[in-house]
């Protein structure tokens, strides 16, 4: 099983970026924890972060007939793509959505979800551990198939 995590703009700054809301540790922390869980579950994971719509657009495509399924953090974009849901539901991969925030405690632009519609469920608010928890989902989804 092999497992595509997309991260969008800002991701990049976690650990510093708004600590209160996003927590102290960093994409690369979380993304070791996760590569953890996965050997564990014998899973093949890759990460990909970018600022840019057009690029996680493109790995979203690229994706298509390598991975399994997409676990994905679009950030801002989740709010605002049309592009990156159009590509969710262009590849017909299976995908999850995962927020770090619980974003339907915040203000109100951030409770629309554009991309959620397209994926197969979203997980939000647990901080690093939506990510945890979006493994296990696609996993056990996959596995249902």
């Amino acid at each position: 099983m092999k497992i595509l995590f997309l991260n969008g703009p800002n991701l990049n700054l976690l650990g510093t970026r708004e600590p209160d809301k996003y927590g102290v540790q960093t994409l690369k922390d979380i993304e070791n924890y996760i590569k953890d869980e996965s050997r564990k579950l014998n899973i093949e994971i890759q990460f990909y972060q970018s600022n840019i719509e057009g690029e996680l657009v493109n790995k979203i495509q690229e994706a298509k007939g390598v991975y399994d399924g997409i676990v994905i953090n679009p950030a801002a974009y989740t709010h605002t793509s049309v592009a990156i849901r159009d590509a969710i539901l262009a590849v017909c991969i299976p995908t999850v959505e995962i927020h770090l925030s619980n974003i339907h405690t915040r203000e109100d632009f951030r409770k629309i979800s554009l991309t959620a519609p397209a994926c197969i469920g979203q997980i939000t608010g647990f901080g690093a551990g939506s990510y945890k928890l979006g493994l296990i989902a696609i996993k056990d989804y996959l596995e249902s198939l």
